[in-house]
């Protein structure tokens, strides 16, 4: 296991890991040495445990409110998608019941056939 070292609040530490996990926990260390040294620069200098704890708890505080606001925006996209569902439904029951735009062919050769009877009872008149 390597061991890796990291300064956190002005003091190192050597910690283990497993392989590969090194850049992860360079990184966690970092994000926790960023909330030590906000601590310390509001209280001044504070015993090591404390340090650690508040900057721990400081760290689980930030973490749950990213988790609260995923947990909502998956709600709201499950509501959307509800949504999304229904007016897609309510699109495709309309378009069921909209009527066509262009008759069908039986229509139009309906339509053809008065047109032509139309247009002869018209000749017979103008001929008497």
């Amino acid at each position: 296991m390597p061991e890796v070292s990291v300064e956190i609040g002005g003091r190192n530490f050597l910690l283990q890991c497993e392989a590969g996990e090194e850049p992860h926990l360079h990184a966690a260390a970092q994000l926790l040495d960023t909330e030590a040294a906000h601590l310390q620069s509001q209280s001044g200098r504070l015993p090591e445990s404390r340090m650690l704890l508040m900057a721990g708890l400081m760290l689980a505080d930030r973490f749950k409110e990213k988790e609260w606001g995923a947990s909502a925006a998956s709600e709201r996209i499950r509501s959307l998608e509800s949504q999304l569902r229904a007016a897609e439904t309510k699109i495709a029951a309309l378009n069921a019941a909209q009527p066509k735009a262009f008759p069908e062919a039986e229509t139009m050769q309906s339509y053809s056939r008065a047109v032509e009877q139309l247009e002869a009872l018209a000749n017979r008149l103008e001929a008497n």
